[in-house]
């Protein structure tokens, strides 16, 4: 769903977006953490329950700590942290 003009100009106003710099930034920084919350829902549903709930007793399966992984992307270099589970 695209942003309307006036959640656009609000997130120029929230960022202090001044130059082009500024808003590559802001999408760098944007992108990064969407994958990363993209990640943790996949392993979510994956287990069948969020972060810090008590898993089902049933499975084996438990979160196990996260690997840290370097991306390339348009948007540059950066970090994420890849959330792993026990069973790989």
């Amino acid at each position: 769903m695209p942003a309307t003009k006036q959640q656009i100009r609000q997130i120029i106003a929230d960022n202090n977006l001044n130059s082009v710099a500024d808003v590559y930034s802001l999408l760098r920084d944007s992108f990064k953490d969407i994958l990363q919350e993209l990640m943790e829902a996949e392993l979510d549903a994956s287990l069948g329950y969020e972060k810090n709930q008590k898993g089902d007793a049933a499975t084996s399966n438990k979160r196990n700590g996260h690997s840290p992984k370097t991306l390339k992307s348009q948007y540059g270099e950066f970090q994420i942290d890849v959330p792993r589970d026990r069973e790989g």
